[in-house]
């Protein structure tokens, strides 16, 4: 049910669209206290008084959704006002995690092993500069369509580069995804996923009356022309070659399931899901015959307890935590997260499962929930069909990426790499998701907002004033 808060149409009926711009910031502000608040809960719990830092980090994160909020409320006062403050809650409670796993090693041997939570913090403020510069620039999101094609040929090159990079340079954990300089490094895929949803979008709209149409009808299902498949096959093709050369299950994965849903999203046609899904099937054999690294994923996956001493020893000890947190959780600072291996960016989702309960856990899956939620709302009201794409595509990246991690690390599905978007320590996903928030943003900002009102005709000659003139 669309209302005059969320249907721009509204307008024409003489009923103003409301901003809810004090809306997001009542939101924003909770979202501040509630982060503020673990944060001292899991250092008098664990350290048993407040460190000196947090008076620091509340200023400071309080000062980046203040910028946020004021920018959205100057560039773009129409947008969707949960968007924010949900991508404030998951970033504050990754940082409070994080922060917990830092307390937690350096309590190993009494001595630090490094402060992320900072560096985290440096990040999402990246993050934020690159939010501001997407309102400030793309004032218009249909202005990215001019584009598509030099941002496909950016994607491809973005994900081209750590394949043809050395190994010691682009490698970590078997997967060729990082470009490494000294002490920087970035994952150039984070980025290269956003401009191929931009792509994708923009070359859907262009063809999506060719791809819908059929040739014949087999099991109520609408089969496309042979002819037409060129573009589900290109995208199989791209994700098995990001499988080979990068070694990276969970981008291929990624990219490939967002172009297929994508397409269905265009041409309402289930036969390209139906199409999509035994691609994946035969690309999922092949890669299992072919490739050991996928095969010991997978052989792990399905008893992880059988390597429990090899590469299954982070899922086992992401069941034993999650077993441990039960309904309620150990509370915060009360569970042991730290024995899981990479529980900071890989299997933060275990650590929140231990020490948040199960309860903790699907409030966290609630919030990418209406998250979603919202980015789908807008691809509905939007009013061209390039942003009803665009919105469509980068709701379900978000939504397809929490789905693979969580399955991954509550062994539905085997593992993939991925990080969880907003939570997860890592600064290339970090900013580049704050980069698609400001698409959402912008494009939800042009769905709600009300639209010009039709010029007034000119007055009937009958109606126009008359003047006797005299000469």
């Amino acid at each position: 049910m669309s209302g005059p808060g969320t249907d721009p149409r509204a307008s024409a009926a003489g009923t103003s669209t409301p901003t809810r711009r004090n809306t997001e910031l009542a939101l924003l502000g909770f979202a501040v206290v509630l982060t503020i608040t673990a944060q001292c809960i899991v250092d008098i719990t664990v350290t048993g008084s407040l460190s000196p830092e947090i008076a620091t980090f509340s200023l400071w994160y309080t000062a980046l959704w203040v910028v946020a909020h004021l920018v959205v409320r100057r560039w773009a006062a129409y947008a969707d006002p949960l968007l924010l403050p949900c991508v404030a809650v998951l970033v504050g409670l990754g940082l409070t995690m994080i922060h917990r796993l830092d307390i937690a090693a350096s309590q190993v041997g009494g001595e630090s092993t490094g402060e992320d939570a900072p560096v985290q913090l440096l990040w999402a403020t990246i993050g934020l500069a690159l939010f501001v510069a997407v309102l400030l620039i793309v004032r218009d999101h249909r202005m990215l369509a001019r584009l598509a094609y030099t941002l496909a040929l950016l994607g491809l090159v973005l994900l081209a580069i750590p394949a043809a990079l050395p190994s010691s340079i682009s490698e970590v954990n078997g997967a060729k995804l990082w470009i490494r300089v000294g002490g920087f490094s970035i994952q150039p895929g984070e980025f290269a996923k956003i401009c191929l949803i931009v792509f994708f979008a923009a070359y859907l709209v262009e063809k999506r009356d060719v791809l819908a149409l059929a040739s014949r009808r087999v099991l109520r299902l609408e089969l496309p022309r042979g002819r037409d498949l060129g573009p589900v096959l290109a995208a199989w093709v791209v994700s098995i070659l990001v499988l080979v050369f990068e070694r990276d299950l969970g981008s291929s994965l990624l990219l490939f399931g967002i172009f297929v849903v994508m397409l269905y999203v265009a041409t309402e046609r289930a036969s390209w899901l139906v199409i999509g899904l035994l691609l994946f099937a035969g690309g999922a054999f092949l890669a299992y015959q072919l490739f050991g690294h996928v095969r010991v994923r997978v052989d792990t996956w399905l008893d992880p307890f059988a390597y429990a001493d090899e590469g299954g020893y982070q899922i086992v000890q992401s069941l034993f935590g999650l077993g441990t947190g039960g309904l309620f959780g150990a509370g915060l600072g009360g569970g042991r997260p730290d024995q899981v291996p990479v529980a900071k960016s890989d299997f933060i989702a275990a650590a929140i499962g231990e020490e948040l309960g199960l309860f903790g856990l699907v409030a966290v899956i609630v919030l990418y929930l209406i998250l979603v939620e919202r980015g789908l709302r807008t691809s509905l009201i939007v009013r061209d069909g390039f942003g009803k794409l665009l919105a469509a595509g980068l709701s379900f990246a978000v939504a397809w990426q929490v789905f693979v991690v969580l399955g991954g690390v509550t062994g539905l599905l085997p593992l993939t790499g991925l990080t969880t978007p907003f939570l997860a320590y890592g600064g290339s996903s970090l900013v580049a998701n704050f980069g698609l928030v400001a698409l959402l943003v912008r494009i939800s900002d042009a769905a709600r907002r009300p639209s010009a009102p039709p010029p007034a005709p000119p007055p009937k000659l009958v109606d126009a004033p008359t003047e006797v003139v005299r000469p």
